[in-house]
């Protein structure tokens, strides 16, 4: 499992005080507020910053970090990633389970037949979609429902899915 989960990418600046725009990466917006600090991640490696000020603009997050005091400071920040520790995640209720921990896991069917890993995940809105690939690049899409996502075992790190008469293309 992860130790740090991405909430977060710095997209600019805002205001000449060196506070910076964020696309939050979360269904809560208003999670920032209860976020002490952040871990910016650069290519020299991750780097701690308390947070001042939290505040909001057209559906983005605009943090003022400690130390960052003008547009200078702040402008070098674009483009980095903010993540934060797994303990001061959200917690999750029963049988939902963060995305990042389901990348790369292995999906086999209910009759024990690898199909491949988890590439990616999808909101669509009605539900979220599975992107499973396999060795060759073959992709197999599954919706999260019940009928098909049968179990997710983070323990033994795998999902079983039963694959539904026409929801995979057999050739």
């Amino acid at each position: 499992m992860q130790e740090y989960f991405e909430v977060g990418q710095i997209v600019n600046t805002f205001g000449v005080k060196g506070m910076v725009k964020v696309m939050p990466f979360t269904d809560e917006i208003q999670r920032f507020e209860d976020l002490k600090e952040v871990y910016i991640c650069k290519k020299e490696g991750m780097q701690t910053k308390k947070i001042e000020q939290v505040k909001y603009h057209k559906n983005m997050v605009l943090l003022k970090l400690e130390g960052i005091e003008d547009l200078t400071e702040a402008e070098k920040l674009k483009g980095c990633y903010l993540k934060i520790d797994r303990k001061h995640a959200k917690k999750l209720p029963k049988d939902t389970y963060f995305i990042a921990d389901l990348i790369g896991l292995p999906v086999y069917t209910d009759e024990g037949k690898w199909l491949g890993k988890v590439e990616d995940i999808y909101e669509t809105g009605a539900n979220y979609i599975y992107d499973i690939k396999n060795e060759e690049g073959k992709q197999i899409l599954l919706p999260n429902i019940p009928d098909v996502i049968l179990k997710i075992d983070l323990e033994n790190e795998k999902i079983i899915v039963h694959l539904l008469k026409g929801l995979v293309d057999e050739k």
